[in-house]
């Protein structure tokens, strides 16, 4: 179990179920997550992915177990307060606001400010050199800081996203499906970005539908369905091919291919 530097995870769940009156949206989930390290929460639709990532970033509480950040049991109020204790969710519409340059959507909100008596306004150069800095940690070179952020391309966008939890202090990175509506190339980048993220130290959720995306950034692979823990994986102790067979159900498409009558990765007879 990966942990902190004291042996405590950073984010832990023991046993935690939601319903939503008479549906059962996750039943008796534990996983653990620490820091240095991408843990991978796959599934398909309906797997129950939202709702976990929903209950650890404060959207949902959960009805039965435990949720515990640094060793401390905790039941989260809001968003707000899962942001209070570190854990950061960037969500697919990345909460970005496409018409707004890169620099106002890094702060959004919480813009550096200067003042004089009773007066205050935005101090923009130094909001500007913080933005250029830490997107330059990240590889990205921003030539014009008021760049309208939807110019950018979605891996760029995903690395705003990130650069700014990691700046405002997350411990726990939570990405929703960050590759989901992204190419090739693009998806490589966000997976390096995911990857820094996690070697300055957080502790990085990475939620995905894609084993391919997971399996070279992951530490630790975990496979929801149905709402259930199918299974719970360290990298040396699972292979890719294992995990796409997992992910996508071995047995049901081994049942499949008999049905057919023929290997399901077998061409047609043109």
């Amino acid at each position: 179990m990966s942990a902190t530097t004291n042996g405590t995870p950073l984010l832990e769940v023991r046993n935690v179920s939601k319903y939503f009156g008479n549906v059962v949206a996750l039943k008796d989930i534990s996983v653990s997550v620490g820091a240095h390290q991408v843990t991978c929460v796959l599934g398909d639709n309906g797997a129950g992915k939202s709702t976990f990532i929903k209950i650890l970033s404060g959207v949902h509480r959960h009805d039965e177990g435990e949720l515990l950040v640094e060793g401390e049991d905790t039941t989260f109020g809001s968003p707000r307060e899962a942001k209070e204790r570190g854990i950061a969710t960037v969500f697919q519409d990345l909460a970005t606001v496409p018409l707004m340059s890169i620099w106002r959507n890094f702060f959004l909100g919480s813009e550096p400010t200067k003042s004089l008596g009773p007066l205050r306004w935005i101090d923009v150069k130094a909001a500007q050199n913080v933005m250029v800095g830490e997107l330059r940690k990240m590889g990205i070179d921003v030539r014009d800081p008021d760049q309208p952020v939807g110019t950018l391309s979605g891996g760029e966008r995903q690395a705003v996203a990130i650069a700014r939890a990691v700046y405002f202090g997350a411990k726990v990175l939570i990405l929703d499906e960050p590759t989901s509506a992204l190419g090739v190339k693009q998806s490589g980048v966000v997976l390096r970005y995911v990857a820094q993220a996690r070697d300055r130290g957080l502790g990085v959720i990475f939620i995905t539908h894609n084993p391919h995306h997971a399996y070279p950034v992951g530490d630790r692979f975990v496979i929801l369905n149905r709402g259930r823990l199918l299974g719970d994986w360290k990298k040396g102790e699972i292979s890719r091919d294992e995990l796409v067979k997992q992910m996508s159900g071995g047995a049901e498409l081994d049942a499949l291919e008999h049905e057919l009558g023929r290997p399901l990765d077998q061409p047609a007879v043109s």
